[in-house]
């Protein structure tokens, strides 16, 4: 599968749409389009009966270039890139980039649909779209546009990567309440995909994220912590506390009398008094920190401090 890449070096998984199911949604729209045209001639000619031949071919072009040429171009632009038949088939267009298209890019490519499309019967657009790694016909290549399947088969997501050992826990106090939905979703991601990154960009882009964490949390991120570790503890942190979560409305509906949190005891360590709360069995617990250093990295993808 192609995959797109932005300019901060994040791969977008979008799948390149294919001759097919391209050809399937011009289908639909061209018809579409057809029996509006269609109609709006019977009732131009129906209007114009009285007029003269040269009034009735002018109304005649008129017609068909502002249903043929500009319909497209129109509902591409106020749908981002999804006509009906795109719609149908799961497809939309977007910019090179991932991004959503714009009049400009609408414009071009309806510009050129005339002439590949209905100026040679598709033949021209087939042949450029066999031909193009991505499936692009002339009109995507001029605008700066693709093609790409919006409905995909769900695959199995990738898992982020523990934490280091010694960072499991160190968060617990942290609040989470004011991180949105899109900053989790980018650190996961860059989790995920952080070893396929070069080396310069995954250091830039823990940072930033690190940073945005920080602010969203209201506490700064610990110096001596590494960026990638930082994000990598806080999001296990945030998967604890969805388990816990979870499992406390799970055991509300099954055992109504069972308290939570769980009951606390006290223990005197150092002539202090400690808190120590009983450890849940259906939590995910953190890898031991034994083991040597190699061990360790290749279990969790972080070096411990030498």
């Amino acid at each position: 599968m192609d995959e797109l890449v932005t300019g901060d070096a994040v791969v977008l998984g979008l799948q390149p749409a294919r001759l097919p199911s391209r050809a399937l949604a011009i289908a639909i729209d061209l018809a579409v389009l057809l029996a509006v045209f269609v109609l709006i001639s019977i009732g131009l000619a129906v209007a114009a009966a009285t007029l003269d031949e040269a009034a009735a071919a002018a109304i005649a072009v008129a017609s068909f270039l502002l249903v043929l040429v500009g319909g497209p171009i129109a509902v591409e632009t106020l749908s981002h890139g999804r006509s009906l038949g795109k719609l149908a088939c799961g497809l939309r267009v977007v910019r090179d980039d991932g991004g959503p298209i714009r009049f400009r890019h609408a414009l071009v490519r309806g510009a050129m649909g005339v002439v590949e499309i209905l100026g040679t019967f598709g033949v021209v657009g087939c042949v450029a779209s066999l031909v193009s790694a991505r499936g692009r016909r002339l009109g995507d290549v001029f605008a700066g546009t693709l093609v790409v399947r919006e409905r995909v088969p769900a695959g199995r997501a990738a898992a982020a990567p523990p934490p280091p050992p010694w960072l499991v826990g160190r968060f617990a106090q942290l609040d989470l309440s004011g991180v949105p939905d899109g900053l989790w979703l980018a650190i996961r991601q860059y989790l995920t995909r952080m070893n396929q990154l070069d080396a310069t960009v995954r250091g830039v882009m823990a940072e930033r994220l690190s940073a945005d964490l920080a602010a969203c949390t209201g506490a700064p991120a610990p110096q001596e912590v590494p960026a990638a570790a930082y994000l990598a503890a806080v999001v296990h942190e945030r998967q604890v506390r969805d388990v816990r979560r979870v499992t406390a409305a799970v055991g509300r509906g099954s055992r109504p009398s069972a308290p939570w949190p769980a009951p606390v005891r006290r223990e005197v360590v150092a002539d202090r008094p400690t808190e120590l709360r009983k450890p849940d069995p259906g939590l995910p617990t953190a890898a031991a920190p034994g083991g040597s250093r190699a061990e360790v990295q290749a279990a969790t993808g972080f070096a411990p401090p030498a």
